[in-house]
C-alpha cells in the first residue's frame, strides 16, 4: 500500500492529542486488527510512506517486519521500537500480524518536548529507548488499548514540557508554515522572512534547527505532498498551478523528487 495512492489510514485508529499538546503531536494511531484481516487477509502486505519531516514514533506490539528508511534496512524484531524524521522514503514489509502503535509529531514538536533536534535524528533509524525510558516503553506495551497508551504518553510529554521554556525557534517555524500554507503556497523565502521581521539567512537557520533541512526543501515537499494527493483525488480537474507549480510538466518533474519515481509509475 502506497501513501496518498491507497487508504492506507483504513488499517489503522486514530486519536487526536489533547489540546495542551496540539501545536507538537498531530496524532495517535494503532493497527486495527479486524481492518487489516479485512482488507489484507493472511498476505503479506508493505505500506510505503513518503517524505514528511515529521518525526514518528513506531511501539511495535506485534509481528517483526523491515524497515526501509531511504537506502538503509533494519530488521524490526517484536521487542524494537524505533524513531524516525520521515525525511526519506520509508517501506514497511509487514507481516498479517502486524501491529504497530504510532505518534506522529508536527516539524519541531519533538524537538520542544524532548529537547532532541530533528537533525539530530536526520536519515538514521534511532532505537527508541535512546529517547524514552525502557520502563516508560515496557508499561506503553503492557497497556490494553490506544485510548490507555495515549492517556500515559500524553501525561508523560506534558511533564518534560513544563521543564521547558516556550522555544522561540518551534513558534517561528509553525507560523511561517502557516504563512506559506495561507499564501496557496506561492509565497517566496524573502516574502516569508520579511512577513516574520527575520533575514532570509535567520529563516534558513531556524528552519535548519528545527525542521532538519532547508525552508526550500521542506516547502517543496509539502506543496508535493498536496498537489499529488489533490491530483489522486480528480486528476481530470487539477491543476499544477492551483498548487505554485508553473505547469504540468514541473509538476511531474516534483512528483519524481518526491517519490523516486515517474507518476506513471503509480497513476495509469
Amino acid at each position: 500500500m502506497i501513501e496518498i495512492f491507497d487508504n492506507i489510514r483504513k488499517l489503522y485508529t486514530f486519536q487526536h492529542p489533547c489540546e495542551a499538546l496540539a501545536s507538537y503531536v498531530e496524532f495517535f494511531s494503532e493497527t486495527c486488527l479486524p481492518a487489516t484481516q479485512q482488507y489484507i487477509g493472511t498476505e503479506k502486505f508493505t505500506v510505503t510512506l513518503f517524505p514528511s519531516y515529521t518525526p514518528t514514533i513506531w511501539i511495535n506490539l506485534g509481528a517483526p517486519y523491515l524497515l526501509r528508511n531511504g537506502n538503509k534496512d533494519l530488521w524490526v524484531d517484536e521487542y524494537t521500537d524505533v524513531l524516525l524524521l520521515r525525511n526519506e522514503i520509508v517501506h514497511r514489509e509487514n507481516r498479517p500480524a502486524d501491529n504497530i502503535f504510532t505518534v506522529k509529531f508536527f516539524p519541531g514538536g519533538f524537538e520542544a518536548i524532548f529537547g532532541w533536534s530533528q537533525t539530530r535524528i536526520g536519515s538514521n533509524i534511532v532505537p527508541l529507548s535512546e529517547v524514552m525510558p525502557n520502563t516508560l516503553i515496557q508499561r506503553l506495551r503492557s497497556l490494553g488499548d490506544l485510548h490507555d497508551r495515549r492517556i500515559l504518553l500524553e501525561d508523560y510529554f506534558l511533564r518534560l514540557l513544563l521543564r521547558k521554556r516556550k522555544d522561540h525557534y518551534f513558534n517561528s517555524v509553525q507560523q511561517i508554515i502557516s504563512n506559506y500554507c495561507d499564501s496557496g503556497m506561492e509565497a517566496g523565502i524573502l516574502q516569508l522572512a520579511a512577513s516574520a521581521c527575520i533575514s532570509e539567512k535567520t529563516l534558513c537557520r531556524y528552519f535548519t534547527n528545527v525542521v532538519g533541512t532547508s525552508p526550500k526543501a521542506y516547502f517543496a515537499t509539502i506543496r508535493a505532498r498536496n498537489a499529488l494527493s489533490a491530483f489522486i483525488i480528480n486528476p481530470h480537474t487539477f491543476s499544477p498551478y492551483d498548487h505554485g507549480y508553473y505547469d504540468r510538466s514541473h509538476f511531474y518533474r516534483e512528483v519524481i523528487k518526491f517519490t523516486g519515481h515517474k507518476l506513471s509509475h503509480f497513476h495509469s
